[in-house]
């Protein structure tokens, strides 16, 4: 896979840096070779409580200091889109924010800052989805997005997506995670890493919607997380986004760790019992040097806890 590379110095370098059931992972017990020093390029995490998957999966990967160093100012960027109970799944676990949040202050980030541009009434969901009070008890700082935040970015390296407004804190980050949670989609099929980046997007995100499988690689290529870290702890099978029917969720307690965005939302679709084939964005994700889709080459890690 390709070489990690800072996204803000990537940005900067650019000109652009603005002043219930559970479901059988393929079977791995451990890393195949080729990875980082052997480290695994991706990491899966089962059983326990969130902060142990967490702390577990970070560890397979080298430890959270390989992208949060002493001194740095952290975005983690959950799902925080919608009006809903955790127990709901429409929105990233709150233990599993607070446990990242956790992790990045440990080793000594300066500043942690969890936000999402919300489509419900933001104070509502920050409040009932728990992500704003398990946030903030972690050490986070949990902001509300505002429009005077927004600034346009060209793309010109993009076919499709040449240019759009996103919000200028996940930018500017020292570095950026990327914390979506595993869910249904009524459109895209599944939102997992690549469209939960959606959430620094200004304007009229609807707009994505219209092209979104050839949309979200070239969004998730030009914003370039760091890591990202998909929940499983629930996932919504049906009715996604919002969900609302508890027949729709299955609790799996898993966490899915990658710097490889793609790798992470390919390997995502197993829980689902579907094929990173099966979900168009993956599919062409492949132009954008995002990670391995193919579930048999990705180099990969599962620890049961």
């Amino acid at each position: 896979m390709g070489k990690l590379i800072d996204r803000r110095k990537f940005i900067k370098s650019a000109g652009l840096l603005a002043v219930g059931a559970t479901i059988d992972l393929p079977k791995l017990s451990f890393a195949k070779q080729g990875g980082l020093n052997n480290i695994p390029d991706l990491a899966v995490a089962k059983g326990g409580t969130a902060s142990e998957r967490v702390a577990i999966a970070l560890k397979m990967l080298g430890g959270i200091n390989r992208w949060v160093k002493p001194g740095d100012t952290v975005v983690v960027k959950p799902n925080i889109g919608w009006d809903r109970r955790p127990e709901q799944a429409a929105d990233t676990n709150p233990e599993v924010v607070a446990a990242v949040v956790a992790q990045c202050i440990n080793t000594g980030a300066k500043r942690v800052m969890v936000f999402d541009r919300t489509c419900n009434n933001a104070k509502r969901c920050y409040h009932n989805s728990g992500i704003a009070e398990a946030a903030e008890k972690a050490g986070a700082i949990v902001p509300y997005t505002i429009e005077a935040g927004f600034k346009y970015y060209d793309m010109p390296e993009n076919k499709y997506l040449k240019g759009w407004s996103l919000y200028r804190p996940a930018m500017e980050a020292d570095c950026l995670i990327n914390v979506p949670i595993a869910k249904h989609h009524s459109l895209a099929g599944l939102t997992l890493g690549m469209k939960n980046l959606m959430g620094i997007m200004g304007d009229d995100r609807g707009k994505i919607h219209w092209n979104i499988h050839k949309y979200l690689p070239e969004l998730a290529a030009f914003i370039k997380p760091q890591l990202t870290i998909i929940d499983a702890t629930r996932i919504l099978i049906a009715n996604g986004p919002q969900g609302g029917n508890p027949k729709d969720i299955k609790q799996l307690d898993t966490i899915i760790a990658s710097p490889f965005i793609a790798s992470a939302d390919a390997f995502a679709t197993t829980l689902f019992g579907k094929k990173p084939q099966d979900i168009g964005y993956i599919v062409n994700s492949v132009n954008y040097n995002l990670g391995e889709i193919d579930i048999d080459k990705i180099n990969y890690q599962v620890e049961r806890i």
